[in-house]
This record gives C-alpha cells, structure tokens and sequence, in this order.
C-alpha cells in the first residue's frame, strides 16, 4: 500500500537546520523543566512511600477528603483525583513507609466514616515502597536504558558503520529527553511503567531508523555517483509510505489505549502517543542528518578515495 506516490522528492536534508533548531529548542525545555522541577515527578515506585487509592459512591472534593484525614498524622501527604471525574476516584501519598504507618488503611477508613455513610466509599488498594527499594528500582531503571543503549550503538556499529550508530543514538536520546521533558512540565508521575514506555519507545524508534539506514546503504552501493545527500534524500522518500503507515496504525492502537484503557494504563499511553510520534520524526529528521554531519566532519574511507 503507497500513500506517497513513487517518485515523491520532498527536500528532508534542506530542512535539516530547522529541524535540528526545533529539535534543540525542546531538548533545552524539556531540560529547563525538570532543571526547575529538580527532576522528575517520582512516582512512589522511584521515591518510597505509601500509596491509597479510594474510590466513593457519590461526587465528593478534596477539601472534603482533607478534612476528614486531618485526625490522621500523615506528614506531608498529597491528595489528588484518579482518572476520570466521573470515576470518582482519589490517591493519597505519603512519604511515609509501611513501619510508620501501621494499619494505615484500617485507619484511613475509620477516619473517613466519620464523615462518610458506610457502604460510599472503599479503599481499594494499598502499595507500599520502602526508600532503599525505591532508590534500587530508580537506579536498576536508569541501567536498563543505559545498557540498551549501549548495546544499540555496538548492533548498528557492526551492521552498518560508526557513523550510522551515533545517528541512532542521538536521535533515541533526543526522544528520550523530550519524553521526559513533557512528562515534567504536565507534572506526570514517573513510575515503572513509564521505564517500560521508554524503553518500548527506544525499541519503536530504532526499528524505524534501521529501515531508513538500509535503505540508505543500498542506495549508498547502487547510486555511487550521487551526493550523499542526495541519497538520503531519496532514502528517506522511498521509505517514507511505510514509515507513515507504520506510525499511524501503532498510533491507532495507542491512541485507543489512551482513551478507553481506563486510569492505570493513562500515563503509559500517554508516554507512548508522545514517543511514537517524536520517534518518527527522529527517523527522518534526527538519525539520518546526523549520518551527513558526521560524514562532512569526519569522511568515509569510500568518500576520501573519491
């Protein structure tokens, strides 16, 4: 199936500079953002604490709940609607552990009748991360998005070239940063899931730029007397169907689970639409002019003989 008919020349390597300028001005909001927010918003997975999640029969608010919780000695606790409106739904975290709040959910639910009829409201979960597991679960997330890197740059390496790797690479950190970057200026949790998310982005992206790559180093070794530019460009068109193809039936199965998955998979959802999409973008628009910057610095061997 083409949606771009063959033939197509669209100038991707002449929009390089203001690609590169858009791309460089999210990089340094997304920097800038959690600069001021002093990172992430760390959900309890990567903070520790305890989390409460209770969902009441009729529309009530915040100030009702905080009201009712004031007997309740929960330090610097954070209160805040769950999902839909409708839901009615709310979490309760606090940075306090399991050992100082024993019973927390027998006590939460004493305080509460006192002020709701039985039978409105349930407390239906209770999680509890302690700092220590919080701190390894933060650092074993960080390890597994650093040795996947890794191990993409040492793959493209060996299939392609030097040059091809670091493209891959910066065009996976620019959607890794950007990804992060809206998640902290929507001041959305970052919990495990998220990882899970950008880890799956990085997987996403990289697929998308091998397709490119491929194609460029066929084109590379069948039309020798065109520039390189020339031939990304060409490249980069002859793929473009497939890579919007692609994009848009990945983006219709995300786009469902944003909408109807429901609450918990919300965020996920969410930092997968974002990445799909900055993943595309960075196929064409990061990955492959970063190939043609690395070879006006530094020439292939090929290219020097000529």
């Amino acid at each position: 199936m083409e949606i771009i008919r063959p033939g197509t020349d669209f100038d991707f390597v002449g929009k390089m500079r203001m690609a590169c300028a858009i791309s460089l001005a999210l990089i340094l909001i997304s920097i800038g953002s959690l600069a001021i927010h002093k990172g992430p918003n760390l959900g309890i997975d990567f903070a520790g604490g305890t989390l409460v999640q209770i969902q009441f029969k009729d529309e009530t608010s915040l100030n009702k709940i905080r009201d009712s919780l004031k007997a309740v000695n929960l330090g610097s606790s954070i209160i805040q609607q769950f999902g839909y409106k409708d839901n009615n739904e709310f979490l309760i975290k606090t940075e306090k552990s399991s050992s100082e709040l024993k019973g927390l959910s027998d006590t939460i639910e004493e305080a509460l009748a006192a002020t709701y009829p039985e039978g409105t409201f349930e407390i239906r979960r209770v999680e509890v991360v302690g700092p220590k597991v919080g701190k390894d679960l933060r650092q074993k997330g960080i390890l597994s998005m650093l040795y996947a890197m890794i191990g993409i740059l040492i793959y493209i390496t060996w299939r392609f070239e030097f040059r091809y790797a670091i493209g891959a690479i910066f065009a996976l950190l620019h959607d890794v940063i950007i990804t992060v970057g809206i998640f902290s200026i929507l001041d959305k949790e970052f919990t495990l899931p998220i990882i899970a998310a950008l880890l799956t982005i990085i997987g996403y992206s990289l697929n998308d730029t091998i397709v490119v790559y491929d194609r460029i180093r066929e084109n590379f070794r069948t039309q020798r007397k065109l520039a390189l530019p020339q031939i990304i460009n060409s490249s980069v068109n002859q793929v473009l169907s497939r890579t919007l193809l692609t994009s848009g039936t990945t983006l219709l199965v995300v786009g469902a689970l944003f909408f109807l998955g429901g609450a918990v998979i919300h965020d996920f959802a969410f930092a997968l639409l974002v990445g799909v999409i900055i993943g595309t973008y960075s196929s064409i628009f990061i990955a492959s002019p970063t190939v043609l910057a690395w070879e006006r610095i530094k020439p292939s061997n090929k290219r020097r003989k000529k």
